[in-house]
């Protein structure tokens, strides 16, 4: 099924409000058959579709917001250390963090407090990923050129590899 084609979660209530009202006056056999019917369009679990179908299907918000755990000041870090490693993936940077910014800190390159460096120590690297994809999406990039052609000289002269054995 396409991205387009699903349903999203509004009508997927809306559609479980209205089997609601049959599933409850349906007998057993009717409700196994209701329940794949829903099964196939809603493409929930079958234990979930038995759950919703005995509560209330209406939507809860959620109590408490989460904010934004790094900062600005997280943004800033990893800028300078990201540059002063070349621009490397978030994968190779990641466990080098605390380590760099303490040397970088060391030389007057960067100014890192001790809660930046906590959180440093426990961020994640796909965390680490998108930070360094928002950063690095302001940064001018140069055109890259297209392929090179080959000498057209060194073409026509046949060459391979030799065996390491010979």
């Amino acid at each position: 099924m396409s991205r387009e084609d699903r349903m999203n979660i509004e009508e997927r209530r809306k559609y479980l409000r209205r089997m609601q009202k049959r599933y409850n006056q349906a007998g057993r056999k009717e409700r196994g058959q209701l329940l794949d019917e829903m099964q196939v369009v809603t493409e929930l679990n079958r234990n979930y579709l038995i759950e919703l179908m005995g509560g209330d299907l209406k939507r809860k918000q959620r109590r408490k917001q989460r904010g934004r755990v790094y900062g600005a000041e997280m943004d800033d870090v990893l800028r300078v250390v990201d540059e002063s490693l070349d621009y490397i993936c978030a994968e190779r940077l990641t466990p080098n963090l605390v380590w760099l910014s303490n040397h970088l800190a060391a030389h007057d390159e960067l100014e890192v407090t001790d809660e930046v460096l906590e959180k440093l120590s426990r961020i994640s690297v796909s965390t680490v990923g998108r930070i360094l994809k928002r950063i690095r999406q302001d940064r001018p990039r140069l055109p890259r050129k297209g392929p090179r052609r080959g000498n057209q000289v060194t073409r026509d002269v046949p060459m391979k590899r030799i065996p390491w054995n010979e």
